[in-house]
């Protein structure tokens, strides 16, 4: 009998949860950001934004089945967490600013969600052969373009909760921040095991444990919180279908499937279970269905977590059936809303020092893909340097596309579209339109002979271990 792969054992029950609450507490405040911005944009009352926001956790939960555990042709059936995408947060606001009764702004976007959903479902196997473009150069770029397109999230958190308060980025917010990425580095350091695994989410517990005497940990949402609510259906009222909406939130689900197929190649590298073209179809379709079903449950647009990604790599626990679990407590959480409130619990700069392990190992994870994309050829290597310089323009400079218009901002806004265009676009451009006499000294991505890595088949089977 076949020994399984990595990515389809399950572990022990203890490891289970616990490695499927440190991805849910990875992502948890990825998940509940856009909610609680595009709800106080509408207004909502406190008792409504946390409605929301369970419903985003759910929605979340049930995107994650879909993806790790699978249906028919749909999930990746990769270790992905799936949850409301922040590149859906502006184009939703500005449909709330343009609605004249702030009452029908939540259908609104329901309504373009749903359409855009099942436009991206159908789309799944077209755009899934974009897969071929991908080659470790541009792949590399990309996977090192999400992990330090991350790191001002990780900033962000590390300087405190509100940005606008007087004591943001105060020695107080950045010495905890430094406290916890210390813990998890010695964790990681000096453990084994287990133990070692799961020094992010242990990382969490002792920050926020140490920042109680501090005044930083805010307990009060567990006083708050109910011990039980479900996310009605249409709570907000039934969907409505506005055109300019559906446009602009389909141009969103666009920028989300570039993402999450970059995402995908990055896992799948990760995991030694490379993303190929039927891969991507099924987790396309996984996002994409997963987007237009959240309506139903008052949840947005949903796309895989980079974060996540990150975990996976520094962990090195490759199970889908974890991320499962993870799901599972998503779903726990969209139904228990005083389970929601102790991750919430902990404070931003203990979430930005486990964050700066994070993202940073997403990025390192590039840094080796680029390692095998033959950086020695000077095509490749401008490749690089000038897709990772156009992906930093929106994080280095955040108002250099200001003169442009609104709707192209969805995706320059974007560090990871940008610069994956544009390794994309640079790639064929040096490495297959209009091949020069070196040709032979390049990377071909549509090569027949070559795969998704670039190794010739038969090379890939001599390296590949036996079983």
């Amino acid at each position: 009998m076949p020994e399984k792969h990595p990515v389809d054992e399950t572990l022990p029950p203890l490891k289970m949860m616990t490695s499927g609450l440190q991805h849910v507490a990875a992502m948890y405040a990825g998940v509940v950001a856009p909610p609680l911005i595009v709800g106080a944009a509408v207004g909502l009352s406190a008792k409504e934004l946390t409605f929301l926001t369970g419903a985003s956790l759910f929605t979340a939960g049930l995107a994650t089945f879909l993806q790790t555990l699978g249906i028919w042709k749909i999930g990746a059936r990769l270790p992905f967490v799936n949850g409301v995408t922040f590149a859906g947060v502006a184009p939703m606001v500005a449909i709330v600013n343009q609605t004249p009764d702030k009452k029908d702004a939540l259908p609104i976007i329901f309504g373009a969600v749903i359409v855009a959903g099942l436009l991206g479902f159908l789309a799944a196997p077209f755009f899934s052969k974009l897969v071929r473009f991908f080659p470790p150069v541009v792949t590399g770029t990309v996977i090192t373009l999400i992990g330090i397109s991350l790191m001002p999230v990780a900033f962000g958190w590390a300087q405190g909760p509100d940005p606008a308060a007087k004591d943001y980025g105060s020695f107080k917010y950045l010495g905890l921040a430094a406290i916890s990425l210390v813990i998890v580095l010695l964790i990681r350091r000096f453990t084994r095991g287990f133990v070692k695994q799961i020094a992010v989410l242990l990382g969490l517990v002792l920050g926020t444990l140490i920042a109680i005497p501090f005044g930083v940990a805010d307990f009060s949402a567990l006083g708050e919180a109910d011990l039980v609510g479900f996310p009605t259906p249409f709570h907000f009222g039934a969907p409505q279908f506005a055109l300019a909406a559906i446009v602009s939130m389909t141009v969103v689900m666009v920028v989300s499937m570039t993402e999450s197929t970059a995402d995908m190649l990055a896992l799948g590298e990760i995991v030694d279970r490379p993303a190929d073209e039927k891969t991507i179809a099924a987790g396309l379709r996984a996002d994409t269905l997963g987007s237009a079903l959240s309506p139903l449950f008052n949840g947005f647009l949903a796309s895989a977590f980079a974060q996540n990604v990150g975990l996976v790599a520094m962990t090195k626990i490759r199970s889908r059936f974890v991320v499962a679990v993870g799901g599972g407590f998503l779903v726990l959480m969209g139904l228990c809303p005083i389970a929601a409130s102790l991750i919430a619990v902990v404070p931003r700069p203990v979430l930005g020092g486990a964050g700066i392990v994070l993202f940073g190992s997403v990025a390192a994870s590039g840094i080796q893909t680029l390692a095998k994309a033959g950086l020695d050829k000077d095509n490749n290597v401008l490749i690089v340097a000038v897709s990772i310089a156009i992906g930093l323009i929106p994080i280095a400079v955040p108002t250099f596309y200001h003169a442009f218009p609104e709707t192209a901002m969805i995706i320059l806004d974007s560090g990871i579209s940008t610069g994956c265009v544009a390794a994309v676009v640079l790639n064929l451009v040096f490495n297959h339109l209009g091949k020069s006499k070196d040709a032979a000294d390049v990377t071909h991505p549509m090569e027949g002979g070559h795969d998704i890595a670039g190794s010739p088949p038969a090379k890939r089977a001599e390296e590949a271990p036996a079983h």
